[in-house]
């Protein structure tokens, strides 16, 4: 196989790694295809004494950090600002080059040592996307070229130009942030099988299309979270998710809802009858995350003319 060839055999990978490092799918895709660039036009300097994934890799890490240099760290609202009640207004959007983003599909790749790595599933969620921001760059890179990307330390101190010492320390402080990053958010520690996920997917799209709010709480986590990025508003608890909804949100009444998935959950694309009276606009698209048998989060992105194409969505729905 040709060298130019291998190396496109590692672009889906290669997104993964860089969504995960920049927090954004179209920077992502950005800085893939930089990689790509500087790969092709360096072959005649590839001498093999490494292998060809961790010649690339090391291309990778260095264009995201290039992208990270001004200090630009995405975020969810929950790591802006504290929650605030139902019937609170919006506000002003914020900038859209401040949020997280979701992702369509986020390629992981699992090693021989699970106990050592970060668990496959978690590694995709937006929960995880988000803490990852809160580590320094070069720290971000280290934890997940060791956990997420099965890199041996000895690979990464030689991808990296350091110490396999150094790798490991700055493996072990990452580690340990985002661990107390977990603790401090209570995140939930037991997701459902993918069985019992689609079947609390299929009964929140029903009860959200029939703005059946007895049902909507039901399903709910008491301390679920609803977030809505471009805004810098969210809210944690049943109570305030409702008035938000049958409140400032009650223009969702009549939604029509398409499944799709987003970084290893269910998703919906979300469409409110058309100002028009003909047929379904897009609205949002929503991400649900769960604990047990109950939704522990919801996130609504308004974003749709950038998002919908990127999960296949349709431009308008018909009556």
């Amino acid at each position: 196989m040709k060298v130019v060839d291998r190396l496109e055999g590692h672009r889906a990978e290669l997104t993964g790694y860089c969504y995960r490092m920049l927090g954004s799918v179209f920077e992502a895709e950005d800085a893939v295809q930089e990689t790509m660039v500087r790969a092709w036009r360096g072959l005649d300097r590839f001498e093999e004494r490494s292998s060809l994934r961790s010649w690339v890799y090391r291309i990778a890490t260095n264009v995201c950090l290039d992208a990270l240099a001004a200090g630009k760290r995405r975020a969810r609202p929950m790591d802006l600002s504290g929650p605030t009640g139902g019937a609170t207004s919006p506000g002003t959007p914020l900038d859209a080059g401040l949020w997280i983003e979701p992702c369509p599909a986020v390629p992981v790749r699992t090693g021989d040592n699970p106990a050592e790595a970060v668990e496959t599933g978690e590694s995709v969620h937006l929960a995880f996307i988000a803490a990852l921001q809160h580590l320094p760059p070069k720290q971000r890179a280290t934890l997940l070229l060791r956990d997420v990307m099965v890199f041996s330390a000895r690979e990464v101190a030689d991808l990296q130009g350091c110490t396999v010492a150094s790798v490991n320390s700055a493996l072990q402080r990452a580690r340990a942030t985002l661990a107390a990053r977990r603790e401090a958010a209570d995140e939930p520690a037991v997701r459902p099988s993918s069985t019992v996920q689609q079947v609390l997917a299929k009964r929140y799209a029903a009860a959200f299309s029939s703005f059946d709010m007895e049902e909507l709480s039901m399903l709910l986590h008491v301390d679920a979270t609803m977030s809505l990025p471009p805004y810098a508003l969210w809210m944690r608890g049943v109570s305030d998710i409702r008035a938000w909804l049958t409140g400032p949100a009650v223009g969702c009444r009549g939604s029509r809802l398409i499944p799709t998935f987003a970084n290893g959950s269910p998703a919906f694309g979300q469409y409110r009858p058309s100002a028009e009276g003909t047929g379904f606009d897009p609205w949002a698209l929503q991400v649900i995350d769960f604990s047990g048998d109950r939704i522990t989060d919801i996130s609504v992105f308004r974003d749709t003319e950038r998002l919908f194409p990127l999960f296949d969505l349709p431009a308008h729905i018909h009556a």
